[in-house]
């Protein structure tokens, strides 16, 4: 590994320790803080398993201020309230992009018939008001970032954030499920208006999120930004009491804290170069973790190497391919890897790579030869 890592420069670092020996096999400038790109999802993921539960779900719902009145008409208004769900969203979409999880506005307006509701005098509000309004993440100055995230940020979203041109990710929402609506034969009309649901509105239908187990998993198997910075914004929400990426990142601060660990954490994805952690904190946590319930359910969350996700085409024909989790990392010339290896001798071991300097798809080559070695020790 030394000789991969004299060509990766010295702006690289690398740790590897024996989970079942207990000793450090491997260390080259562990100690310095760099930049841990999507890495940090480990993190998030151990926040939110910690603070939020592996059978923790999310609602999207439907409220009502009025009444119903007869042959099915509802004076008054609606509202679409998200919960934070990243899931949200139609079912073909879902299908193709959410390996088929992920509620349906056609659920809510099947909920919203069995009210007995066929035509609404008001008009269908979308109330994303259990976030802040800010659309992207700190690394753009909290502007739009679609290429990163792939949509805009909301407690309130649709087909992954997606937002045509004038629309809010909440009005697009409320859009989509009135047309589902209207498909279905209640008639309604919604607004490009957003809103707060009275506190007098009650719940009129409701669809929930897949398990945080299954979210994390959505989110570390393809290193899904978007899924990082909603979660993120839940656990300022749950813990906090605001639904921003300051007060998140405070809360995965905080959870990571218990470990006796400390790195400048900022958001959820770690798209922020301002995010700073060394490969041994990294592997410290994975030491921690291991054996514990939460770092089974962490486990469990991540791609294989060589097998699926973002780490499908790495050390492919190698000895890692199969016997090794990790999850990657990357940012323009910041390459990472991390996670857990059974090795050829039976050994568990935890390792975390940070290549700082070379082009990525060089940075991958050298990652793919150094944790081949490491599945061979």
């Amino acid at each position: 590994m030394e000789r991969d890592f004299k060509r990766a420069g010295r702006s690289s670092g690398a740790a590897v320790y024996d989970l079942t020996d207990h000793t450090w096999l491997f260390a080259l400038r562990a100690g310095v803080g760099r930049p841990p790109a999507s890495v940090e999802k480990l993190y998030t993921s151990v926040a939110v398993l910690r603070d939020l539960g592996p059978n923790a779900t999310l609602q999207t719902r439907v409220l009502g201020s009025g009444h119903l009145a007869r042959s099915g008409v509802w004076r008054g208004n609606l509202y679409l309230h998200g919960g934070g769900d990243p899931t949200f969203g139609e079912a073909t979409f879902n299908r193709i992009w959410e390996h088929g999880y992920g509620p349906t506005a056609t659920e809510l307006v099947r909920r919203l018939e069995a009210h007995g509701i066929r035509r609404v005098t008001g008009t269908l509000i979308a109330d994303g008001s259990l976030f802040d309004h800010e659309p992207g993440p700190p690394s753009t100055r909290f502007a739009p970032d679609i290429p990163d995230l792939g949509g805009q940020l909301s407690a309130l979203t649709y087909d992954h954030g997606s937002t045509p041109s004038g629309w809010s990710p909440a009005a697009f929402a409320a859009h989509e499920l009135a047309l589902t609506m209207r498909s279905e034969g209640i008639e309604v009309a919604a607004t490009r208006r957003t809103g707060k649901a009275p506190s007098s509105a009650r719940p009129l239908a409701t669809v929930t999120s897949p398990t945080v187990t299954v979210l994390l998993r959505l989110m570390n198997v393809p290193s899904d930004d978007f899924f990082a910075e909603m979660l993120a914004k839940q656990l300022g929400t749950r813990l906090r009491g605001a639904g921003t990426t300051a007060a998140g990142a405070r809360v995965i601060k905080e959870a990571v804290s218990g470990y006796g660990l400390h790195p400048q954490i900022v958001d959820g994805s770690g798209l922020s170069r301002r995010d700073r952690s060394s490969p041994r904190e990294v592997v410290e946590l994975l030491n921690e973790l291991w054996g514990t319930v939460l770092g089974a359910q962490l486990y469990s969350s991540l791609p294989t190497v060589g097998v699926n996700g973002t780490v499908q085409t790495i050390a492919v024909r190698t000895p890692a391919k199969g016997a090794c989790v990790g999850k990657t990392g990357t940012l323009t010339d910041v390459t990472n890897l991390a996670g857990y290896c059974h090795s050829r001798r039976g050994q568990r071991l935890a390792f975390a790579l940070f290549v700082d300097g070379p082009p990525n798809w060089r940075a991958v080559e050298l990652e793919g030869a150094m944790v081949a070695t490491i599945a061979r020790l």
